[in-house]
């Protein structure tokens, strides 16, 4: 009857192995491999390159910087395979052949010989340290069996290679190239390779800033080792055993420090963040600023930004010279200074949009009294009759203040707002005023260089872009291509500082259109220029604000500026060519006659009788904020009506800048879109005074 039985047994004991087999994979979906310390990482900071600019350290205070195996140089991978296991590419998490390698060497000897480890143990021992024993081995190898089953050979190589110790509070082979090397282990030499294959043997013991004696033995054994087996010839090895051993740990790398913690500050649970800095460009500009600081000598610092004008990327981005200084870990790109006189080019800039004036147009400089506020200029005296053109190249004070008079100094700084820069005015409860004009308000660095991307850019801002995946930003338009291409030709030709013409002057790459500025009392000095490819922004002043006497835009910052367009590469793209609408007249008679002289509203006496029965003109078609449908294609006339009351003619039209022409009511204005969008419409009279509109022209179904 034992035959009867057979079949139950044998059911018996298959059920009992799919039940073990069940059981296993309930156990093994119900406890999986901990990947905590895996993913608890270093945050890293990079340049758009990759090359690491600062990293910060983990949770748990170690140097984990993660690694995949593309990251080393194929050399290391070779020594640690053939040195730490060498089926690595066969087995499944556990090699029973070094296992019983090792098992036989014990009988034999007695002690201990090898060890029977893979490299996935080992990267299940680093993921979950347990004290030594006969059971938290077996736990490796359950472990590794479950890691071989959920992940390729790869990300079993990357975990070692993340995890792997290396002596203090390094962990990883990223780490520890960088801190003992100074490189990335993507360029390890043979000799290099081969100290890492062998520090995470004994990493304490054989740390080469602490014993460098030590870990030239463990290496030459690795190198003898992997030599006899034939993974590397013998005479590679001797060489690389004449090699000398770092006998000291250098610094993680430090670039762009105050930027890498603003990008940190923003993206905290990002454990990569990669940047738009350009890392060759950050490392010639931290070191030219580090330089031109030394000549100061009364505790200055610098601030200076880099960016595209195409791309709106920030290149280059130095916070400060000594960031572990006194308050150097201000970020002195980031904080709100008195620009002095930089921010000039944006009220002639929107003068010339609403066509108050035109470079050629004559101005006065001389005293002037604004209500109960009197400017002077910088220099203390007074140039009588100039250009536009003249009183914003040399920085005239008075011309300033009385376009701004024009403009308005709320419209003037809900512009900028708008644009997205961030203004801070003296007091919480300050109202825009005149002031403004010469520095009496605060702007960033930062912010003042995105504004001047727009003059480079036909007068259209866009925020800047401080990371490769940041979207562009939505466009805000200044002023027109008309302005942006006037202040383009202004400020291409300030003259240079004393001295720079001489020498490195004669071999300047870029024609640069700059301005800079000084504030109140000597505390900040600045220089803002562009090219058509760069703009740079340079503030120069100490973090306490304190005054610097005798400290100027044009002395102190204009030269960093200068040496920083000589450290980018040459311009791709030209000057700007007249745009449609630009006046190019080359004397003030051959202006129309409303933009020969500039006219305040309240002088001179005899202007102002003259068009006191004339009411100041007013946009009447198309109103502010409407709607404006554009004809059809098919539509006989294509052209939208311009109408205006009041204001003394020829009145004078503009859309977006662009001169229309000058009409009179017998001769009304006519206006072709040529598109859908947002549209700013200006009208001004014979006696400079104006009125805008901002429409929206919109095909309709």
């Amino acid at each position: 009857m034992g035959w009867a039985f057979k079949p139950l047994r044998r059911a018996i004991i298959a059920t009992t192995v799919l039940s073990a087999l069940a059981a296993l994979s309930i156990a093994d979906a119900a406890f999986p491999p901990d990947m905590t310390r895996y993913r608890t990482l270093s945050q890293e900071v990079v340049a758009r390159d990759g090359t690491l600019l600062r990293a910060y350290l983990s949770r748990d205070c170690f140097w984990r910087l993660k690694t995949d195996v593309r990251d080393v140089d194929p050399r290391y991978l070779v020594l640690l395979k053939a040195y730490e296991d060498k089926r690595f590419d066969e087995h499944w998490g556990v090699d029973p052949f070094a296992i019983m390698r090792a098992f036989g060497q014990l009988v034999a000897s007695g002690h201990v010989v090898s060890g029977a480890s893979t490299l996935t143990m080992q990267a299940a021992r680093l993921l979950e340290p347990r004290p030594r024993s006969f059971g938290a081995k077996l736990f490796q190898m359950l472990r590794a069996i479950q890691i071989e089953e959920r992940y390729s050979k790869a990300q079993i190589l990357g975990i070692y290679l993340t995890l792997a110790p290396f002596g203090g509070n390094l962990e990883g082979v990223r780490a520890a190239s960088l801190a003992y090397f100074g490189k990335e282990p993507s360029a390890l030499t043979l000799s290099q390779a081969a100290i890492l294959v062998a520090l995470p043997q004994s990493p304490e013991r054989q740390r080469p800033d602490r014993h460098a004696i030590a870990a030239k033995a463990g290496r030459d054994k690795v190198l003898n080792r992997v030599a006899a087996d034939g993974a590397i010839t013998l005479g590679d090895a001797r060489v690389a055993m004449r090699d000398g051993v770092a006998s000291s740990r250098q610094p993680m790398p430090f670039e762009a420090p105050h930027l890498a913690d603003h990008l940190r500050r923003e993206f905290r649970n990002r454990p990569r963040i990669v940047s738009t800095i350009d890392a060759s460009l950050q490392s010639t500009v931290e070191r030219m600023t580090v330089q031109e600081s030394a000549y100061f000598g009364d505790g200055a610092a610098l601030a200076v930004v880099v960016a595209d004008n195409r791309t709106h990327e920030v290149l280059a981005y130095v916070g400060g010279t000594d960031y572990w200084g006194t308050a150097g870990n201000l970020d002195l790109a980031q904080r709100a200074r008195s620009p002095g006189s930089a921010l000039k080019p944006f009220i002639y800039g929107m003068a010339f949009d609403d066509l108050i004036l035109h470079p050629a147009t004559l101005m006065e400089d001389q005293p002037t009294m604004f209500g109960d506020y009197a400017p002077r200029d910088f220099e203390g005296y007074w140039q009588g009759e100039v250009t536009a053109a003249d009183a914003l190249r040399m920085s005239l004070n008075v011309p300033a203040v009385a376009v701004l008079d024009r403009v308005g100094p709320l419209a003037f700084t809900l512009e900028l707002t708008n644009a997205g820069a961030h203004l801070a005015l003296p007091t919480r409860d300050a109202t825009p005023s005149l002031p403004m004009a010469l520095g009496g308000l605060g702007i960033s660095v930062a912010d003042i260089t995105m504004l001047y991307t727009g003059i480079a850019d036909g007068g259209v801002v866009r925020p800047l872009r401080f990371t490769l995946d940041a979207p562009q930003g939505a466009k805000h338009r200044l002023f027109g291509p008309v302005a942006a291409y006037y202040l383009h030709e202004i400020l291409s030709r300030v003259g240079l500082p004393d001295g720079w013409a001489m020498g490195e002057g004669l071999l300047r790459k870029h024609q640069v259109a700059f301005k800079t500025g000084t504030s109140y009392g000597y505390r900040d000095a600045w220089s803002v220029g562009f090219t058509p490819d760069y703009t740079v922004g340079v503030w120069v002043g100490r973090a306490d604000g304190a005054p610097r006497p005798g400290h100027i835009g044009r002395d102190s910052a204009a030269p960093i500026l200068l040496r920083t367009f000589e450290l980018l590469p040459a311009d791709k793209h030209r000057p700007p060519s007249p745009p449609p609408g630009a006046i190019l007249a080359h004397s003030t008679d051959q202006l129309p006659p409303s933009l020969r002289v500039f006219i305040r509203d309240n002088i001179p006496a005899q202007r102002q009788q003259l068009v006191s029965t004339i009411p100041a003109p007013s946009i009447a078609f198309p109103p502010n904020g409407a709607t404006v449908p554009i004809p059809a294609p098919n539509a006989k006339d294509r052209t939208i009506m311009l109408k205006a009351d009041g204001g003394r003619e020829p009145l004078t039209w503009l859309v977006n800048g662009q001169l229309i022409g000058s009409f009179t009511r017998f001769q009304p204005a006519t206006y072709a879109p040529s598109g859908e969008g947002f549209a700013r419409v200006t009208v001004v009279d014979a006696a400079g005074r104006s009125d805008s509109a901002r429409v929206r022209f919109k095909k309709m179904n």
